[in-house]
């Protein structure tokens, strides 16, 4: 029951975790804006969903690392590491090697945000189908 449970959900924790690595992917483009020399990065938000649901059985898996020391912090996944990242190729560079185009930021930055509230809504939908069928027997 838990598995199917799991399997009911895991598409949306999976786009959920994306969408929520790369606002805060966004939110440092935005913040670098006027830092000479950072270079703009992105996530392929498709690309990497789709990895990620074609390898569902391996995110099944949990993969945890050797402790040596009980001093030592238990680490946690992410969805995304930083090699994954793409560098975002400018409309216009600016003199002093900055790539972030504040516009394009903005308008990725509420769109993703859009897509994010919209996983919520779909994943709040399906756990009230749940909960309608489990209370009417």
């Amino acid at each position: 029951m838990i598995n199917k449970l799991d399997d009911a959900f895991s598409f949306q924790q999976q786009a959920l975790s994306l969408l929520t690595r790369r606002q805060d992917v966004l939110a440092s483009n935005i913040a670098n804006a006027d830092t000479p020399g950072y270079l703009a990065r992105d996530i392929d938000f498709s690309q990497q969903l789709k990895n990620a649901t074609d390898n569902s059985s391996m995110a099944k898996q949990s993969v945890s690392l050797s402790l040596t020391s009980n001093k030592h912090i238990e680490g946690k996944a992410r969805p995304l590491d930083d090699g994954q990242l793409l560098y975002r190729v400018p409309d216009q560079p600016s003199a002093d090697g900055n790539t972030v185009d504040m516009d394009r930021e903005r308008v990725n930055f509420a769109d993703n945000s859009m897509k994010y509230q919209s996983g919520l809504t779909f994943l709040g939908a399906d756990i009230k189908k749940m909960m309608t069928v489990l209370s009417q027997g």
